[in-house]
């Protein structure tokens, strides 16, 4: 496990307390890499008070504008949620997803996303996770805040750290979600051009499913080049069809 390329991101935190606490958190278990998306109120008094020593952290913090901009750089993406989210996404125990993470931080920079105080992450900002990370607790009162949840998942991750894992696999990093998101757009717009449209009543699903089972599919830069590859020669074929 590389703690240096562990990434820790607040999406619109609200509270500049948790800001601080969370900073105290990371500091606790050995990271230090906090990025924080809009924060409403940062740097703060409050977040430096709470932060309890943990200066540092906050001071390295990054600020940015958007969650594409906070995994800028990343391969593997988790992201937190204590809400029922539908089938297709991929969802781990908070211990099983440390362990993920300490294997992926040895071949790359990782993240692990936060959502709001008030509403988490919304579906499109979950868009770039590879996987959920699920914390247990009790169905009659299922929400932590947000500095706790932190807590207990940066507390798993350093706990893996002391416990024998197998070796990363032997692969190229993992494509960045600038790359992916390049590669949905390609997608979308061969699907277009071959007019092959979602039939469901809606008709709003299709591109929402394949990303996600691309997201499954954690393609590196290779694969993500292969694929992309693979749509221009469709799009040059459909083009020297038309001319003839």
């Amino acid at each position: 496990m590389d703690t240096a390329q562990i990434r820790i991101v607040l999406v619109e935190p609200s509270h500049p307390g948790n800001i601080g606490a969370v900073a105290r958190a990371m500091k606790n278990m050995g990271l230090h890499q906090l990025v924080l998306v809009n924060p409403r109120q940062f740097p703060d008094p409050e977040a430096r008070a709470r932060a309890s020593g943990a200066d540092d952290v906050l001071e390295g913090a990054h600020v940015v504008h958007t969650v594409a901009e906070a995994l800028q750089g990343c391969g593997f993406v988790a992201a937190t949620t204590s809400r029922e989210r539908d089938q297709h996404f991929r969802i781990a125990d908070v211990r099983d997803a440390a362990a993920r993470l300490a294997l992926e931080s040895a071949r790359g920079p990782v993240a692990i996303l936060f959502g709001s105080e008030r509403a988490g992450l919304t579906n499109e900002q979950l868009e770039a996770a590879h996987l959920l990370v699920s914390i247990p607790a009790s169905k009659a009162y299922p929400s932590l805040n947000l500095a706790m949840a932190v807590q207990i998942v940066v507390y798993e991750v350093f706990r893996i750290g002391g416990v024998a894992v197998d070796p990363a696999p032997a692969a190229g990093p993992l494509a960045e979600p600038a790359d992916l998101e390049r590669l949905y757009t390609h997608f979308a717009a061969v699907l277009e051009e071959v007019d092959f449209r979602d039939r469901t009543q809606s008709g709003t699903h299709l591109m929402a499913r394949i990303r996600r089972f691309l997201q499954r599919a954690e393609l590196d830069r290779n694969e993500v080049n292969i694929l992309r590859g693979f749509l221009t020669a469709v799009q040059r074929r459909r083009r020297r069809a038309g001319e003839g």
